[in-house]
């Protein structure tokens, strides 16, 4: 009788045991990617400060500092990440909210994608689409809108500021330069401003970035596109106005709800001094379609096929109708030479000596060499040549935002690619030959998290640690000011389209511990655990 009342008193506390331990485990070490301190200090050290503040609430981070080309390899193509601190830098086409937007988007979540967190929302999936086809522009607002409230509620990537452009030349060698927001100096019509005070007309820029590659089916950085899209052509291309300017194609013209009709130029040819013909132009389409290019896919999957009517002409037919499909897809989509491509049956997997480099822009292509130099020649056959002074564009490669800065200042080059770092840009101001420009960006820096991986799948841990990150003190210490907290994923710098009135998770370490208790997260021994099942 004895043994019989002694199982049972220990039953319950046997249970009671693995209640106790079921889900209790604390949260694993994670790993937070972020760029060396050379590349960008601001990120490097706002990676720290993170790192410091998750700690406080038993969050262990190990912070991973690393080469730019392998963070975006990482981070897009392998989607091998826990915590990635990364940025999307503020061009002119994205101007129109579709490509941010399009970050949010499941059709972005796979290998190379735009979203490489895999953020999957219904509601945002059909409001992304609605939007796209929205003509109206006070009805595609609200549409625009409501995806960032519900995207920063969600917080599937905690937006962190809003960096300020301030880049510098040499105002004695080179004038004309037109600003752009979101980029500078170092815009599409770079050629075309460039005037020329000497007589050395090859206009030397200074960079710290260079391109992941020159393959346009596969880069996926904007140090590729902004090379590329000096040599390589497009239907449109986007005035400082985000005006569509007709520049490829002669004309373009809705021709009804579903198709666009485009009259190609009669008079432009290919770097070889091939014609560029309505066939190339369809095969570029076809072919960005057919490799499935995820970087680009936001931009072509509206189309439903290209028909070539005559010889300059051509139809394009969308499967639904979209508003911003010229502003967007055709200022975006470079023309390829079918005969330099057409036989690649991957384009992807191409070495860098087999990519092809024949194109049709303003500008062509004469080298590149990895970590030291990239060069451009004028292409003298183009159609606007003679709108072009310079001669050539010479890039020096630097190891880090010190020895472009020191470049300046010696003048060997003429203006950087990217901005000044906070602590250049008082001691540019003082040297006579230099002119500063600020812009402000409608591009955004951002820590994204893996959903795939727990606990950054639960919605509720994501809105808890947004109040571990102090922006303020970021902008203020890090970027000297020049800047602005962040919020969504479009910048207060783009008003049309920017939300005002998302929620605000304002830095208080106490109530991020509040909102974990609530969730079920609980401290021990200094670690946070998981909630109990």
């Amino acid at each position: 009788m004895k043994k019989k009342v002694l199982i049972l008193l220990l039953v319950p506390i046997f249970v009671l045991g693995l209640s106790l331990n079921v889900g209790a485990e604390p949260l694993p070490e994670f790993e937070m990617m972020t760029t060396t301190e050379d590349y960008d200090p601001v990120r490097y050290e706002a990676a720290f400060m993170i790192q410091e503040n998750l700690e406080e609430l038993g969050i262990m981070v190990d912070v991973q500092p690393t080469e730019f080309s392998t963070l975006i390899e990482t981070f897009y193509d392998e989607q091998d990440f826990e915590i990635t601190i990364s940025g999307w830098s503020g061009r002119i086409d994205r101007l129109d909210p579709q490509h941010f937007l399009g970050t949010l988007h499941s059709g972005q979540t796979d290998l190379s994608g735009n979203n490489p967190g895999g953020y999957e929302n219904d509601r945002v999936d059909e409001l992304f689409e609605a939007q796209e086809r929205e003509f109206d522009p006070e009805t595609r607002q609200e549409y625009v809108f409501e995806i960032q409230d519900i995207a920063v509620s969600e917080q599937p990537k905690n937006v962190l500021f809003y960096r300020d452009e301030v880049p510098a030349y040499n105002q004695e060698t080179f004038t004309g330069f037109e600003p752009m927001a979101g980029e500078g100096i170092y815009t599409e019509w770079l050629p075309f401003d460039a005037e020329p005070l000497t007589d050395d007309l090859t206009l030397t820029i200074g960079t710290s970035q260079e391109p992941d590659n020159i393959n346009p089916l596969d880069s996926t950085t904007v140090w590729g596109w902004k090379f590329m899209r000096m040599y390589y052509d497009k239907l449109v291309r986007l005035t400082p106005d985000v005006e569509p300017e007709p520049w490829a194609a002669e004309s373009v013209e809705n021709i009804d709800d579903h198709t666009i009709e485009v009259v190609l130029r009669d008079d432009m040819y290919f770097h070889d001094g091939e014609p560029v013909t309505v066939e190339d132009v369809k095969f570029s389409y076809d072919y960005y379609v057919e490799q499935d290019f995820a970087y680009f896919r936001p931009f072509y999957e509206p189309l439903d096929y290209v028909e070539i009517v005559d010889d300059n002409t051509l139809h394009f037919v969308l499967e639904e109708p979209v508003g911003n499909f010229i502003d967007v897809t055709m200022s975006q989509i470079p023309i390829l030479p079918q005969h330099e491509w057409e036989d690649i049956e991957v384009a992807d997997d191409l070495g860098p000596d087999e990519i092809p480099t024949v194109a049709s822009g303003p500008m062509q292509f004469e080298e590149f060499e990895s970590g030291e130099f990239k060069s451009l020649s004028r292409y003298d056959d183009h159609f606007a040549a003679d709108d072009v002074d310079i001669e050539g564009i010479d890039f020096i490669i630097y190891a880090d935002a010190e020895g472009v800065f020191t470049g300046l200042i010696t003048e060997e080059v003429d203006m950087n690619a990217w901005r000044l770092e906070p602590g250049h840009i008082d001691l540019a101001e003082e040297e006579e030959h230099l002119q500063l420009v600020e812009v402000p960006d409608f591009g955004y820096y951002h820590m994204t998290y893996n959903l795939r991986v727990e606990p950054f799948d639960d919605v509720d841990f994501r809105r808890a640690i947004a109040h571990a990150v102090d922006k303020d003190t970021i902008i203020e210490v890090l970027l000297d000011g020049l800047g602005e907290p962040g919020n969504s994923v479009i910048a207060p710098a783009n008003p049309a389209w920017h939300n005002p009135n998302v929620e605000d998770f304002d830095f208080d370490l106490d109530l991020a511990r509040e909102k974990l208790e609530e969730a079920g997260y609980y401290m021990e021994d200094g670690r946070l655990h998981f909630p109990e099942e």
